[in-house]
């Protein structure tokens, strides 16, 4: 079933398929689990979803998501850290976007399969 999968996800558009590198594999298998974790919990979930809708600043934030503001600033600082947002300052408010072109894909197929009515 594995290779029925990868072959399905290795295969060009002509529809031939190239053998795979198990190392490139793991590496990739790497990054999507840790994509996977910052994805794991429900209220950066949530904050992420509300960023991919474009740049939002603290209090905004708190006051769509009803989360506390100490708490959304530590989730803010993991994402940031994590390299999956980026902050701009204006004045004196910082405002946050989503930076990860992958994360960003990810939370569209999320909002797709789980979010959207059939």
């Amino acid at each position: 079933m594995l290779q029925l999968w990868l072959r399905a996800v290795h295969s060009d558009d002509l529809g031939e398929t190239s053998p795979v590198q198990p190392e490139r594999l793991r590496s990739a298998a790497g990054l999507a689990v840790r994509a996977l974790k910052v994805l794991s919990n429900a209220d950066r979930l949530l904050l992420l979803f509300e960023l991919s809708q474009g740049e939002m600043c603290v209090s905004e934030l708190e006051k769509t998501l009803d989360i506390r503001q100490p708490m959304l600033s530590q989730k803010l600082a993991a994402l940031r850290a994590d390299g999956v947002v980026k902050t701009r300052r204006e004045g004196n408010r910082i405002f946050y976007s989503v930076v990860d072109p992958k994360v960003m894909h990810l939370l569209k197929v999320l909002y797709n399969v789980y979010f959207l009515k059939e």
